[in-house]
């Protein structure tokens, strides 16, 4: 099989991890029955950029089950789990490109080898594969039914594309179900990324000064999950809104230039670049930790640490310690990348279970709709993200309640008043 892992001889962990994580994933496992039974996939080929983890494995596993052929590269050079690349190759025959650790040659390489399969529909996090497809496949880019895209990251890019009339087709915006932003990003990133620090550094986070980064649904995760573990927790923001609403939620709200003077933990999850710099180095305290749990390793300007430094090495795994001049030391956390991925396992599979059970249905959606949707970044359809969440709760032994026709009436007329 034309694949790229680091040893094949893995794959008998990887399988039994993979199943591990497929039992706490009832969701997925439904939509995978009925695929294998309707295959409505079939004759399709997917080329996924994603993170090469156990629960990825489990989408992939249910796409080939429902006829597709599927091709899987790393969607970050350390997120990748080899023994579960080793698994989906040995068996599942499914291609995959991916070892972790990666140079960035070799990433870009995997990224070319599964595009050059030519996909029918693509799914992405983070958007390297649809920008590359985009920019140096440009004749395969017009084949593509459509994509899907995972994080907030890709989004923003992909937004970006379609705003300047150069996408060349549709996306849906998984990252934007409900069923996967409030609780993948929220619950997931929140206990991951604590996971991560914790199996990096082993050390104590109660009365600590712990800095957050941005508030949306990853940033109010890891705020929330710290301060349950006995952190002040501090949160700068770029947006009146949301810093009004981490006020109101009870954090200390500040410029990230005050707040660089107080940290004990930094984490980043913005999106954008460069938000923890020189200046902010400049201040920290000795022995300040500094990570980031946003897509890509931009949010930490590591050049200008780099630069700053006057000794480097690596203290422990995944931790860097960079001795500035004066004698203050700083420690990076892995190379500035995902830390919950690269410290860490990535998010628990009941959470990956919504979001990539969006990702399934998003993926049958435009298989039964080719050439139905413009060029354009669309939402989850409600219905999709509507029937994740009944089958989640059915999956937990959930009822809820539904509307009466007396209410359904109410709820669609003007007329009836106090």
């Amino acid at each position: 099989m034309d694949c790229h892992v680091k040893d094949l001889n893995l794959a008998e962990e990887g399988l039994k991890r993979i199943e591990w994580a497929e039992m706490d994933m009832p969701v997925l496992r439904q939509i995978r029955e009925r695929f294998a039974k309707e295959k409505p996939l079939k004759g399709k080929r997917i080329s996924a950029c994603l993170h090469v983890t156990t629960e990825t494995a489990n989408l992939v596993i249910t796409l080939k089950e429902g006829g597709a052929e599927v091709y899987l590269t790393a969607s970050n050079p350390l997120s990748t789990q080899d023994d579960v690349a080793a698994a989906l190759v040995k068996y599942f025959d499914i291609p995959v490109f991916a070892i972790r650790g990666e140079d960035r040659e070799t990433y870009y390489e995997h990224l070319r080898t599964v595009i050059e399969k030519e996909p029918d529909i693509v799914i992405d996090d983070g958007a390297d594969l649809i920008s590359t497809l985009h920019k140096e496949y440009p004749q395969l880019a017009e084949k593509v039914l459509g994509g899907m895209e995972e994080t907030t990251t890709g989004v923003i890019r992909l937004r970006a594309m379609a705003e300047q009339g150069v996408l060349k087709f549709p996306i849906i915006a998984v990252n934007d179900a409900y069923t996967k932003h409030m609780f993948d990003n929220r619950y997931g990133t929140g206990q991951s990324t604590i996971d991560g620090i914790l199996r990096a550094t082993n050390r104590l986070i109660a009365g600590s000064y712990f800095v957050v980064a941005g508030y949306g649904w990853c940033g109010k995760g890891v705020a929330w999950r710290a301060r349950g573990m006995g952190a002040i927790v501090i949160v700068t923001e770029v947006d009146p809104i949301k810093a009004l609403e981490a006020r109101m939620d009870g954090f200390l709200v500040m410029p990230m230039s005050e707040a660089a003077k107080l940290g004990d933990f930094f984490v980043t999850v913005t999106g954008n670049i460069h938000v923890i710099r020189k200046e902010h180095f400049e201040v920290m305290k000795d022995g300040a930790i500094v990570a980031n749990s946003g897509h890509f390793n931009v949010e930490i300007d590591i050049s200008a640490l780099e630069e700053m430094a006057v000794e480097k090495r690596e203290i422990r795994k995944e931790v860097t310690e960079y001795k500035l001049s004066d004698g203050r030391r700083i420690y990076l956390l892995a190379e500035g990348r995902l830390v919950n991925l690269a410290a860490a396992e990535g998010h628990p599979a009941s959470v990956m279970d919504m979001s990539f059970s969006n990702q399934a249905l998003s993926a049958e959606y435009i298989a039964k709709n080719p050439n139905s949707l413009e060029n354009k970044v669309y939402r989850v359809p409600r219905e999709i993200d509507e029937e994740v969440a009944r089958l989640k709760l059915k999956s937990l032994n959930i009822q809820i309640d539904e509307l009466t026709e007396e209410q359904k009436k109410y709820l669609s007329s003007w007329e009836i008043g106090t």
